[in-house]
């Protein structure tokens, strides 16, 4: 797999034995302190205040830097006409999926807003349609303005450079065109001739062709989103950058605190994009073969939390991206949009054959480490709820449907870890004479690893898994996390909503989700019987635990919270119907001798049936 190399910069690419029940919850407790811990440390980690390049990698940047255009000749006579607008004005061109306002000052694009009802603004700015120019960041650039590595000439053909403006051919044409069509922009002053074309159909795609020259001379210009995208609105979704390319037909990404600033490299690029969470601006190489990409990284003082712009903030990443080809003029298509499967699978980059048959836009939507559990698990949320039917409430009742599909098909590892538990319960006796054969000892004392061999041993004799009562558990963390990766990626989820839910991708507003989670979690814990526990620990499972996890639920994706609070309340259910089965009304029956004989009424929580 190619990783990005560039001659000025590399980037690398992308318990104790015998405490019967105890033991058991012992284990279940650490799991899901572990699990609030890493949910805590993803929402209150910090953020990097600077770029990656470390103070080695920008000296050899400096002293291994290549020219981004080609020698000019100074001294030769300026042989081009001046050619300007005399007025700064605006283009506007439109489809069905968007609208881009262009102004002839740097060419450049001012607005690039989707129609779609669904890509709307968020916080203060909802019900907004979503621009994907970032307005945070209009100091970095805008998009589709030139790259040429010259301070001095870039500064003229973005910002100062009046264009001619054409379009379909025609000088005298409105300012507005309605795709299929072309929009023309024209300058040219001492000796500098610069021309910009832009196509456009039905699609999120845009055809561009760059010309620059100097003196006649080709300028190796890019073209480049060098911004960041309009949803950026807060650190997290900053935070969510990312480089994503595909070159010699194999897909990688570069997270944003690893993206160098100004670094260049040539290779044969299929295609390479920015992009975030849910959108993504990427280029498409007429001939990949002679692609030509530099890599933009600057940060920003984002709002940690975008309802309140004015409070506290953090340093962000900004991430930005210029493509263009070798031979000085050049040829690409861009994708400007929502990261939509059914959107980028349709959408291939340039091939071997020069057709569009190349590689997909689809490898742009990425899940991270749990793609295997992830991407069937959006695909199954994607059936139920086409066919339930585009509703408004749907996608969180495609949730809600796939988890009871979920723990149904979990319910024989359920029985499994009560039958384990049984087992424990049963020979909890003999596990409290070994203990009770060692007591004397320290616990440094090296005849400790003879009890411990015993209960082993007993362990096996009276066919026990010491792990078995935590297996749905330990089967359900990954779906927790997949569900997480999901719905931070999946855009379709993205302002979906579900009764007060107004965006399944953001936290619950009025907190009833994770109130639910809390309440449900310590039923299911009062009405499961753990004969054994020590009542210090019984407390913690019983109320702690579903106060730190709920907790953590008040700062993540509601939608991840109906899934947990779904599987809570099937779960809540399930138990009660134990409860009544022999299984559970031994058990119930066994921890209420256990409690008698201790004399611990007060200080354990009873199981009800």
């Amino acid at each position: 797999m190619p990783e990005i190399r560039n001659p000025n910069h590399e980037m690398q690419g992308p318990g104790g034995a015998g405490g019967g029940g105890g033991d058991m919850r012992s284990l279940m407790m650490f799991v899901f302190l572990a699990l609030a811990a890493v949910l805590a440390f993803q929402y209150f980690r910090p953020q990097p205040s600077t770029p990656a390049d470390n103070g080695a990698q920008q000296q050899l940047q400096a002293q291994t830097a290549k020219p981004a255009s080609a020698p000019v000749a100074s001294a030769a006579p300026a042989t081009v006409p001046a050619l300007a607008a005399s007025a700064e004005t605006e283009t506007t061109v439109e489809n069905e999926l968007y609208k881009i306002v262009f102004t002839n000052r740097g060419g450049v694009v001012k607005h690039w807003i989707l129609k779609g009802a669904q890509y709307t603004e968020t916080a203060g700015r909802a019900g907004k349609q979503l621009d994907l120019v970032n307005a945070q960041t209009l100091g970095y650039g805008l998009p589709l303005s030139l790259y040429t590595n010259q301070s001095d000439l870039d500064e003229q053909l973005n910002k100062a450079a009046l264009y001619q403006v054409t379009v379909n051919g025609s000088k005298n044409s409105s300012g507005a065109l309605l795709a299929p069509g072309s929009v023309s922009f024209h300058y040219s002053s001492g000796g500098v001739d610069v021309v910009k074309t832009f196509r456009f159909d039905s699609t999120y795609v845009v055809g561009a062709e760059v010309a620059v020259k100097r003196n006649g001379s080709p300028v190796r210009a890019l073209l480049s989103w060098p911004n960041g995208l309009g949803d950026q609105i807060d650190a997290l979704q900053y935070a969510g950058g990312k480089i994503i390319w595909s070159a010699n037909g194999k897909d990688d990404s570069l997270d944003a605190k690893k993206v160098g600033n100004n670094t260049t490299n040539d290779a044969p690029y299929q295609w390479v994009a920015v992009s975030d969470l849910y959108f993504a601006a990427a280029f498409m190489p007429a001939s990949p073969e002679r692609a030509t990409t530099v890599t933009l990284h600057r940060t920003f003082e984002a709002p940690v939390d975008a309802a309140s712009p004015a409070g506290d903030k953090r340093v962000s990443d900004v991430l930005g991206l210029a493509v263009g080809d070798t031979s000085g003029t050049t040829k690409l298509r861009i994708y400007a949009g929502p990261k939509q499967t059914d959107v980028l699978k349709s959408i291939h980059s340039t091939g071997a054959s020069g057709q569009f048959d190349g590689p997909s836009l689809e490898p742009l939507i990425q899940f991270g480490w749990l793609t295997v559990i992830a991407k069937p698990l959006y695909l199954a949320l994607r059936f139920v709820r086409d066919l339930l039917g585009p509703g408004a409430n749907n996608w969180g009742w495609a949730i809600i449907l796939v988890t009871l599909v979920f723990n149904l098909a979990l319910m024989p590892t359920r029985f499994f870890m009560m039958k384990s538990s049984l087992r424990m319960m049963r020979i909890q006796p003999k596990a409290d004479a070994i203990k009770r054969k060692y007591a004397h000892l320290k616990i440094n004392d090296p005849k400790k690893t003879e009890m411990n061999a015993e209960m082993m041993q007993l362990y096996k004799e009276e066919g026990v898994n010491m792990y078995g009562s935590c297996l749905p558990l330990l089967v359900q963390m990954p779906l927790f996390f997949a569900y997480y990766r999901v719905l931070q990626n999946a855009v379709e989820l993205r302002h979906a909503q579900w009764f007060w839910l107004l965006d399944l991708s953001s936290p619950d507003p009025l907190y009833i989700l994770p109130i639910l989670i809390i309440l449900s979690m310590f039923l299911v814990q009062f009405i499961t019987p753990s004969p054994g526990m020590d009542p210090t620990q019984r407390r913690l499972m019983a109320f702690m635990m579903p106060v730190i996890f709920g907790f953590s639920m008040l700062h993540f994706a509601s939608g991840l919270a109906l899934y947990w609070g779904t599987g809570n309340v099937i779960n809540l259910a399930l138990q009660i119907g134990i409860n009544q089965s022999s299984i559970g009304r031994e058990m119930h029956e066994i921890a209420a001798r256990r409690a008698a004989k201790k004399g611990g009424n007060s200080q354990i929580i009873r199981g009800k049936r």
